[in-house]
């Protein structure tokens, strides 16, 4: 792979995790109402449509949750690589004019 392949490549690949992201969303609550609705049929007490949807709400929740760890303690290992620092570097002055 070549250095001009990467910048791209990496936007592709965030572009998924972020689809991935938006989709297990909508699935975690289509899973949940599922979930109420057959249980609803199964037994006939309707407020099961209402736990079930809860559930997949709280599923997306989590996901969403899971991501947001997931993006932090990648920025965070970010932050500590010296490259980004706002610290001053020791043995380098801007305004030193020799």
């Amino acid at each position: 792979m070549s250095q001009d392949n990467e910048p791209r490549m990496k936007k592709v690949v965030d572009a998924a995790d972020g689809l991935s992201l938006g989709i297990s969303i909508v699935v975690a609550v289509l899973l949940g109402f599922a979930i109420g609705y057959g249980l609803k049929k199964l037994t006939g007490i309707s407020w099961f449509l209402w736990v079930g949807l809860f559930w997949g709400i709280a599923g997306a929740v989590l996901n969403v949750y899971r991501a947001y760890r997931k993006q932090k303690a990648m920025y965070d290992e970010l932050a500590k690589d010296p490259r980004y620092s706002y610290k001053k570097q020791q043995g380098y002055d801007e305004d030193d004019d020799d």
